[in-house]
């Protein structure tokens, strides 16, 4: 594992935010939703995410999320993503989204 420093770690915009909308995407090589994240004062922004093992469409609305959201977009498919979604690999290597325990304010940084 390599070292980082405090500064770098600052630089990482890890930000709290609720998904709003959830919709199949098809197109991607592994199964995959596309996210719309509501992220407070920086906006709503689209990801897609490999969570489908652990999470139906329905029981992903409302749920709130981190996502590194200072990454440069990525085209994913026919898809732009936006910030990136972040979680856990289970012991079979499905993904487990990062949450956080009490709710937050859209756009709260991890610090």
């Amino acid at each position: 594992m390599e070292t980082i420093s405090w500064n770098d770690f600052e630089k990482v915009e890890l930000r709290a935010g609720t998904i709003m909308e959830v919709r199949d995407f098809p197109e991607a090589r592994k199964p995959a939703y596309q996210l719309r994240v509501d992220f407070g004062d920086l906006g709503k922004k689209w990801s897609s995410a490999q969570i489908t093992k652990h999470y139906t469409k329905e029981e992903l609305i409302g749920r709130q999320i981190l996502g590194v959201v200072n990454f440069p977009e990525k085209q994913i498919a026919n898809f732009m993503s936006q910030f990136l979604v972040t979680g856990l690999a289970d012991e079979n290597g499905d993904i487990v989204l990062t949450t956080v325990e009490r709710p937050v304010p859209n756009g709260s940084k991890l610090i």
